[in-house]
C-alpha cells in the first residue's frame, strides 16, 4: 500500500490553500472538515505524487463546478416511476455498518441490467449515492464514533453474471472512470461473494492487470461469504444476498431487500433529495428526467480492463456456442 508522508500532505495543503474562493467551497463540499484525511485519498490515487495528486484534486474541483455536482442531491430522478425502474435495474444500496463503523453498500453486479433508463440516468443515480454517502452517512458515522470514518465497505454479488454483461461494459466503465477520478480511495475494501464461472475466468485475466492497491482491497469469497463477513459485521448488517448459506439471490424479498426503492436507505435518500429540491428551487417545477453529467473518458488501464473482460467474454460465448453445435450433432 502507498505510504503517504507527512511532508507531501503539508505540501499539498499548502497549494491547495492558493486556491480560488469558488473552487476552495466545492473542496470543502468534499471534505466535510476532514481535508487532511482528502488530500491523503488522492495522494494514494497518484502513489504519493503532490503535483499528480494536486492535479487530480483540481480536475476533480472544475469537473464539480462545470457540472453543479454540489447541486446534485436537490435534483431528483422524476417521476418517481422512473426512479423506481433505476432502482430495479441499478441494483445497489447500503445494508448497514462494519463493527468498525464503516458503512456497508451492496452492489448486485449480476443481476443489475440497466436497461430501464438513460445512461444519464444511471450515472446521476449512482453519483447522487456517493454524494450522500459523502455528506449524510459518512459525516454521521464520524460523529457517532468520535473520529474520522471516511470510506465504506462495498460486497458485490455476482449472481446470475451472464454472457450479457457484455453490454453492460461500457456504462459501468464510466461509472468507474466517474470513481475512480472524483471519488479516490472512498471503499476499503470490495468483497466478491456467489462467484460463478464466468467471473471466475474473467477475474484470472483482470486481475494482473490492476494496481497492486486495488488488488490488496479485492476479497473473493466462497459462497455467500456470510462466514468471513461476519467476522467484521454483525449479521444485521450483512447483505440479504449474503445471510443464507447457500447462494443468496441479488432479488431475494427473504429478509430486506437493501436495492428495493422501499427500503429505509432508498427512502431516505430519497426523501432527502426530494426535500433539497423544495429548499433550492421551492417555486419551479422539478423538470421530469435525469441531471445531465459530462461523462469522462475512460483511463487507458480502464480501457484496457474493459477490452480484456470483453476478449474473455467472447472467448466464454465461443465455446459454448462450439459446444452447443456439437451437443447439436
Amino acid at each position: 500500500m502507498v505510504t503517504v508522508s507527512h511532508e507531501a500532505v503539508t505540501q499539498f495543503q499548502a497549494l491547495m490553500d492558493q486556491v480560488d474562493e469558488p473552487l476552495k467551497i466545492t473542496f470543502q463540499n468534499i471534505h466535510r472538515g476532514y481535508p487532511t484525511e482528502t488530500l491523503v485519498r488522492f495522494l494514494k490515487a497518484r502513489d504519493g505524487n503532490v503535483s499528480k495528486a494536486h492535479k487530480m484534486l483540481m480536475d476533480c474541483l472544475h469537473w464539480r463546478a462545470q457540472n453543479e455536482i454540489d447541486k446534485i442531491l436537490s435534483k431528483p430522478i422524476v417521476p418517481t416511476e422512473l426512479y423506481r425502474a433505476v432502482r430495479d435495474s441499478q441494483l445497489i444500496g447500503m445494508s448497514g455498518y462494519s463493527r468498525e463503523g464503516l458503512p456497508v453498500f451492496a452492489v448486485g453486479v449480476g443481476l443489475s441490467t440497466f436497461d430501464k433508463a438513460s445512461v444519464h440516468c444511471y450515472v446521476q443515480s449512482h453519483i447522487q449515492i456517493n454524494e450522500y454517502r459523502d455528506r449524510v452517512i459518512l459525516p454521521s458515522a464520524s460523529a457517532k464514533h468520535g473520529r474520522p470514518i471516511t470510506t465504506c465497505v462495498k460486497v458485490l454479488d455476482m449472481t446470475g453474471l451472464k454472457l450479457s454483461a457484455l453490454s453492460q461494459i461500457k456504462l459501468l466503465t464510466i461509472i468507474s472512470t466517474v470513481d475512480d477520478l472524483n471519488y479516490p480511495e472512498k471503499t476499503n475494501t470490495y468483497y466478491i461473494v456467489n462467484v460463478p464461472y464466468i467471473f471466475s475466468a474473467c477475474w484470472k485475466v483482470v486481475k494482473p492487470l490492476l494496481q497492486e492497491r486495488t488488488r490488496k482491497k479485492i476479497q473473493v469469497l466462497q459462497g455467500s461469504g456470510r462466514d468471513e463477513l461476519l467476522k467484521i459485521m454483525d449479521f444485521e448488517s450483512l447483505p440479504h444476498f449474503c445471510r443464507r448459506e447457500d447462494s443468496g439471490s441479488s432479488r431475494s424479498s427473504e429478509n430486506k431487500n437493501c436495492f428495493s426503492l422501499d427500503h429505509p436507505f432508498h427512502q431516505q435518500l430519497y426523501n432527502y433529495i426530494k426535500q433539497q429540491s423544495l429548499i433550492s428551487e421551492p417555486i419551479q417545477p422539478v423538470k421530469q428526467g435525469s441531471f445531465h453529467v459530462d461523462l469522462p473518458e475512460p483511463a487507458a488501464e480502464g480501457t484496457e480492463i474493459a477490452k480484456t473482460i470483453e476478449s474473455e467474454l467472447h472467448k466464454i460465448e465461443n465455446r459454448n456456442g462450439l459446444t452447443q453445435s456439437l451437443d447439436d450433432v
